[in-house]
Order: C-alpha cells, then sequence, then structure tokens
C-alpha cells in the first residue's frame, strides 16, 4: 500500500509537470510566431523596403545578387535581425526570388517553402523546416508604395522572419525550476504523508497486511453466519462493534453496530459484565501512593490494569433462558474489548426439567418394582406352606393400595395410570422434606394423558415450587394441595400451598436469572414462587398449544399461593363402553402415610 501510495504521488506529479511543460512551451511557441509576425509586419511596412521591391520586381529587371548583398534591402534585413534576434529575416520579390538573405550566397535563389500565400496577400504563421533548420516563422506580403495594404493585386513581394527553437525556449529551463521545485516538495510531502498513513494504518489494523484483513473478514463471516450462537463484541470504545443475526434475534435488538449497550434494552446484568472492566481498569488506573510530601522517594508505577477473567451467567430475555460467556479480547497487549457470546437454553432448560420429572418417576418405578417382586415373594411362600385364604387377603390389599404406599394424601382419587405414578414420585420428593402432598377434592380424571412431556414440563414445576414456598412458610406441618380435573381434551391443574404466599403478584411470572446472587451458578432449592424459570417456561409450554397458566390466589386465610393451568389437548377422552363389562380389578391406588410428612 506504501508502493502504491508512493507511485500515485510520483505520477500526479510527473503528470502535472508535463501538463505544465506542455503549457510552457505551446506558449513559448504561440509567442515566437507572434513576434515574427509582428517583426515582419514592420519590415514588409517599411516605406524603402516597398519601393525597393517594388523596383525589383517589375518584369524584365535581372536580379544582380553582388549588388543585393551590399543592397539596402540586406542591409535593412541584417540589422533587424541583429536587433530582434531572429533567425532570419527574408525579402522576396513577386515570384519567390530572394532579394535579401543571411546568407548572401543564397540571394537570387528561390525560397524553400512555399510563398504562394504571402503573394496572394495573406499573412501566415507556422514552424516550417528550410535551409536554415527549424523555426517559427510568419510570411507578411509587401505591397507596392502606391497600393494600398491588403490591396492583393499590388503585393510585390514577401517578407519572412524566422526564430529558432534555441532562441524561443531559451527561457523554458528558467521558468520551469519553480515548477521542478514545487514538483519535489509536493513528493516529499506526498512520501511523508504516505509514510504517516502507512504507520496509522498498521497501528489501526494492529499489523495485519491487507490479505490477513481479507482472510479475518471471510473467517469472521464464516464463524459469525456459521455458528449457532449469538456474538456480540463491544469495542475498546464502549460501544458494540459486532452483532450477529443469531444475537439480534436473541438479544431482541435492531441495528445494534455503533450504539452503547446501556441503549440498547440488554439485560442489566449483560451490560456490567460487558462495561464493568472498563470501569475496573479506570479504578485501578488511579493513583494509590500515599507517600508525604517530605518523602524524596518516588513512588513505583502503577501497574496496568489486568482484564477480568471471562465469566459465564444464565439470563432470562423475553422468551429464551441465555447462557451467556463474556470474555476479555486483547491483541499484542492492546485492549480489544469484551465479546459475548449467547446460547439459546431455552429447550435445553425445558428438556432438563422434563428429565428430572422422568428420573423421579424411575425411582418411583424402581421402587414400585422391589416391592412388587418382595410381595411376590411372600404370595409364593404362603401359597407353598398352604395358607391359601392368608395369601387371597394379601393379594387383594394388595390390588386395593398397590405394591408401593406412596406419601401422597387422598391418593384414591386418581386413576390416571401417569399422572398417578408422576404425583406418586412428587409425593415421595416433598415427603422427603417434610411436606404432605396431598390430592384436593375436585380430582377427577377420565381421560388418559397424551402430552406427558408438557404435564410434566407444567405440573413439576407447580409442585416443586409449592413445595419450596411450603417449607419456607410458618405452617407445621407443610403441606401442598394438588387437584387436577380433566374436561374433554383440557387438563385442568390446581396447586395451592401452605406458606407465606406470594408478595409480588405483577412481576411472579418475570423472567429472571435463577441465580443472580449465586457466584457457583447452582440451584437454590429454597427459593419460592417467580424467582428462577420454572413459571415462565410452564407458561409457555401452556400458551404453546392453546392453554394457559395464571395465579389464581396471591394467598389467604389458611393457605398460601395458588396457581392454576390449563393444558390444551393433553388429554384424550374415555370412551363409553358398547356394553356392560364385568367389574375390573381396581387399579393400584395411592394412599398416604399414617403420618404428615413421614417416609413412605
Amino acid at each position: 500500500m506504501l508502493l502504491l501510495q508512493l507511485a500515485v504521488v510520483t505520477a500526479v506529479v510527473l503528470l502535472t509537470s508535463a501538463v505544465f511543460a506542455g503549457i510552457a512551451v505551446q506558449r513559448l511557441g504561440h509567442e515566437a510566431e507572434a513576434t515574427a509576425l509582428a517583426v515582419a509586419q514592420s519590415v514588409a511596412a517599411d516605406a524603402d523596403v516597398r519601393s525597393e521591391v517594388a523596383r525589383l520586381s517589375v518584369d524584365g529587371t535581372e536580379i544582380d545578387e553582388e549588388a543585393l548583398a551590399d543592397g539596402p534591402l540586406q542591409l535593412t534585413s541584417a540589422s533587424v535581425q541583429q536587433r530582434t534576434g531572429a533567425l532570419f529575416v527574408v525579402v522576396t520579390d513577386d515570384r519567390g526570388i530572394r532579394l535579401a538573405h543571411p546568407d548572401a550566397e543564397r540571394i537570387g535563389e528561390r525560397v524553400s517553402t512555399s510563398p504562394d500565400a504571402a503573394l496572394r496577400g495573406e499573412e501566415t504563421v507556422a514552424w516550417e523546416r528550410g535551409t536554415l533548420g527549424d523555426s517559427a516563422r510568419a510570411k507578411v506580403p509587401v505591397y507596392a508604395p502606391d497600393v494600398a495594404v491588403g490591396d492583393r493585386a499590388g503585393v510585390v513581394g514577401e517578407v519572412s522572419v524566422g526564430f529558432a527553437p534555441a532562441r524561443v525556449y531559451d527561457t523554458l529551463l528558467r521558468d520551469s525550476v519553480p515548477v521542478v521545485g514545487v514538483a519535489l516538495l509536493a513528493l516529499a510531502l506526498g512520501t511523508g504523508a504516505s509514510m504517516l498513513v502507512r504507520r496509522r494504518l498498521d497501528r489501526l489494523t494492529l499489523g495485519l497486511q491487507p490479505d490477513d484483513l481479507a482472510t479475518l473478514v471471510q473467517n469472521q463471516q464464516a464463524v459469525l453466519g456459521g455458528v449457532g450462537e449469538g456474538v456480540l463484541a463491544v469495542g475498546s470504545d464502549g460501544r458494540v462493534s459486532v452483532c450477529n443475526e443469531q444475537a439480534a434475534e436473541l438479544l431482541g435488538v435492531g441495528e445494534a453496530v455503533g450504539r452503547l449497550p446501556h441503549d440498547l434494552g440488554l439485560p442489566p446484568e449483560l451490560v456490567e459484565l460487558l462495561t464493568r472492566d472498563r470501569a475496573a481498569a479506570g479504578t485501578r488506573a488511579a493513583p494509590t501512593s500515599t507517600a508525604t510530601p517530605t518523602s524524596t522517594s518516588t513512588a513505583a508505577p502503577t501497574p496496568p490494569a489486568t482484564p477480568a477473567p471471562s465469566s459465564t451467567v444464565t439470563l432470562v430475555h423475553g422468551r429464551h433462558v441465555l447462557l451467556v460467556d463474556v470474555r476479555p479480547v486483547s491483541r499484542e497487549g492492546v485492549d480489544l474489548g469484551r465479546v459475548a457470546v449467547v446460547r439459546d437454553r431455552t429447550a435445553v432448560e425445558a428438556l432438563t426439567r422434563r428429565l428430572d420429572a422422568v428420573g423421579a418417576m424411575t425411582t418411583a418405578l424402581r421402587a414400585q418394582r422391589h416391592e412388587f417382586a418382595n410381595r411376590l415373594h411372600a404370595v409364593s411362600g404362603l401359597l407353598e406352606i398352604g395358607r391359601t385364604e392368608q395369601a387371597q387377603r394379601y393379594l387383594a390389599d394388595v390390588l386395593e393400595h398397590g405394591p408401593l404406599r406412596y406419601p401422597v394424601k387422598h391418593a384414591d382419587r386418581l386413576t390416571e395410570p401417569y399422572l398417578q405414578a408422576f404425583l406418586g414420585a412428587k409425593g415421595v420428593e416433598a415427603a422427603e422434606r417434610g411436606v404432605l402432598l396431598q390430592l384436593g377434592p375436585e380430582t377427577l380424571v377420565q381421560g388418559t394423558v397424551v402430552e406427558p412431556g408438557d404435564v410434566t414440563t407444567v405440573l413439576g414445576n407447580l409442585v416443586d415450587n409449592a413445595v419450596a414456598a411450603a417449607v419456607a412458610g410458618g405452617v407445621t406441618p407443610a403441606w401442598v394441595e394438588v387437584e387436577v380435573l380433566d374436561d374433554g381434551t383440557d387438563l385442568h391443574l390446581s396447586v395451592m400451598d401452605s406458606g407465606d404466599g406470594v408478595a409480588d403478584p405483577a412481576g411472579v411470572f418475570e423472567r429472571r436469572p435463577a441465580l443472580a446472587d449465586d457466584p457457583a451458578g447452582g440451584a437454590d432449592p429454597d427459593r419460592a414462587h417467580g424467582l428462577g424459570f420454572g413459571l415462565p417456561l410452564s407458561r409457555d409450554t401452556a400458551r404453546r398449544h392453546g392453554g394457559d397458566v395464571w395465579l389464581g390466589s396471591p394467598g389467604g386465610d389458611g393457605h398460601g399461593a395458588v396457581f392454576c393451568a390449563r393444558l390444551a389437548g393433553a388429554v384424550a377422552p374415555a370412551e363409553a363402553p358398547a356394553a356392560p363389562a364385568a367389574p375390573a380389578a381396581p387399579a393400584p391406588a395411592l394412599s398416604a402415610p399414617a403420618r404428615p410428612g413421614g417416609p413412605a
């Protein structure tokens, strides 16, 4: 780039100098032609010259070259040539025969260039080559003394005056000295400016060459456009320098490049991570010397600010749960700002909660299987010793209460297998925390759950929040009441707890960082309603299929918060039997423990 700039500057200087030289040459040529014309006109207008040429142009007059060499025309021509510095002053008759010439031996000969135009009464100027070489010459007609100037019939000869190129351009070199000086000065200034531009570009591009920049842009476009994560970069000036489409979509920002993070409506935690290093650097750079005025020692220089390490935080923004990784960026000791990589964790969070529910159900089913195997061994033993009636009574008890007694009060009100197993597992978890899970009197599900994932997400989150609220409340024993009712294909849920209720009903569904004050990034199991992802995710899950989740009551006499939900299309209605069927064995029921909150 430096060589290109120098070549351009040199080319411009040479071009302008050439243009000046061309204009100067053309101007001097025109001036020489004008001077030659003026000299020729003055000679042709001289009365003695007109009379002598008219006398020598009479037909039949013989040309005496020796007489003309010392005659008045030769003397006049020589005198004018000497005064004006012309190359030649030539006088001819009306036939083009020389009557005066600087070289006396050429008198009496015809001129080497055509005199026809001048003999027709025309004045001409041109650069021509004659016997004395190239010259800027002018040819003017000579009129007879008794004829008015301009009367072509009275032309008796011509006067030709020429100036040699050396005489014409003798001032060109002198006139070009200032131009050459200015050209050299311009070239020096251009070279200096090119060097300064090169140094500035080298500093701005951190030493990267144009090929490196092109490769960097290609790689940047490939990375920013080819990855699924959002990338938001803030430069050293505090303004956004990079924001790809994924970041703009996840963070809900429009044209972000060139703007400050505070103006984009970003979560405060993210804005703090993107800008705190600069404030911290300013604080660290402040003078900290405590030397007294009488001290002669010099305080140690403040070490350069060290960029803070990378930070990872989980944020909730709009409809997304975001995992944001913010890292400082530097090159060769130059702080380039910070880069935030934004990953959408909404689906992962929802899937994690579903997997937690499935894990709880798996644990409950494993316990059921183990207990069921024990019961079968007991029945087998009774049959082997011949106690058939006792074995029948034992099997009837198993059929009535199930192989495992879950700590769920009024569990017999729910017979849907999936909900029965899921709430049984939740009852075990609640009992471990000293909370009794019970089914309300309005519980009735006749259909079959067909959307277990949505039911797990919504009901599990509501029960988990209610258990946490009951544990944090002041009621003993703590309890959570769940009511489940199907209406066609819709499943209605109601979860009430014994906690202290919701202090901020308006913001209970706001998306907030689950771990805003937990630097380790771990979940706080004692958190209650509205401080994590559960309620926003539950509402999004329900609304995705036309349902909803809402706060039925923030709290009241004898109970805490009541949350309600409607899951559209989550249940397949039960088909009416075609004919009366024989009574089936009762489904395994969930019965409550002997004391609230006790172990299974």
